[in-house]
């Protein structure tokens, strides 16, 4: 059993209106030196070794369901869990 943890951004040429409501509201709150906020969606994923490599099968999963290539991107990182 492996655990795969997927963060998902939007790409840098994408506005984010969600993180730019976060940054101002950040510094309305006299947090002056935040620059950026960048809002992501983060996922778990408990799986199975089967025929394909585990990276593999994230790869599929991020690219036709968790993240929106055009507009996101993503990276990963797969531990083996114990028994």
């Amino acid at each position: 059993m492996y655990l795969a943890k997927v963060y998902v951004t939007y790409k840098d040429s994408i506005l984010d209106p969600k993180g730019e409501a976060i940054n101002d509201a950040l510094h309305r709150l006299a947090y002056q030196n935040v620059e950026s906020v960048t809002l992501g969606k983060y996922f778990e994923l408990k799986v199975k070794a089967g025929q394909q490599p585990i990276a593999d099968q994230v790869d599929e999963m991020c690219d036709r369901l968790l993240a929106n290539v055009n507009m996101e991107s993503y990276r990963y990182e797969i531990t083996e869990l114990e028994d």
